[in-house]
């Protein structure tokens, strides 16, 4: 007592071996390839949650996408007859009152035709799928996402 404690730690010794320089230096080329997930384009996000419709904006606007948000299937179709420049994606949640995501879909596309979709939702794609009635071709994020999920998913939907 009033003497205080003392710890000792043991740690293993590293010895470094021939392999690891060179695998070392892959997964820095790849950590480079793999961090780079900007991207130029205007998406629509459509998200009735606000926390994650704010973390899926923030997330794409540091990557250099900008970002038109809406609570709603109707805030978005409003946005789509109100914005005059183009609209290259449209991230939207596939549940949400009022309209569905699917149905918005139907509705953006005869307006934009060329917009790419990507429906997001915290039920399985086998599930979302089966209730799909639309012919179009589309992208799928289960939620949660984490933002290199996001980001990687909008490069590869958006790439040429």
């Amino acid at each position: 007592m009033g003497e205080g404690t003392t710890f000792r730690i043991y740690f293993p010794r590293h010895v470094a071996t021939a392999q690891e320089p060179a695998e070392a230096g892959a997964a820095n080329a790849e950590a480079r390839s793999a961090r780079d997930l900007t991207g130029k384009g205007v998406v629509l996000l459509v998200e009735d949650e606000a926390p994650v419709r704010r973390f899926a904006s923030r997330a794409l606007e540091n990557k250099g996408y900008t970002v038109l948000q809406a609570g709603s299937a109707e805030e978005a179709l409003d946005l789509l007859g109100d914005h005059e420049g183009t609209i290259d994606l449209v991230i939207t949640d596939v549940v949400m009152p009022g309209m569905d995501g699917p149905s918005l879909v139907s509705i953006a596309q005869n307006r934009r035709p060329d917009m790419k979709v990507i429906f997001i939702s915290g039920h399985a794609q086998e599930v979302f799928e089966s209730n799909l009635t639309l012919g179009l071709e589309y992208s799928f994020l289960l939620k949660p996402f984490s933002l290199k999920d996001l980001a990687g998913r909008v490069k590869e939907v958006l790439a040429p």
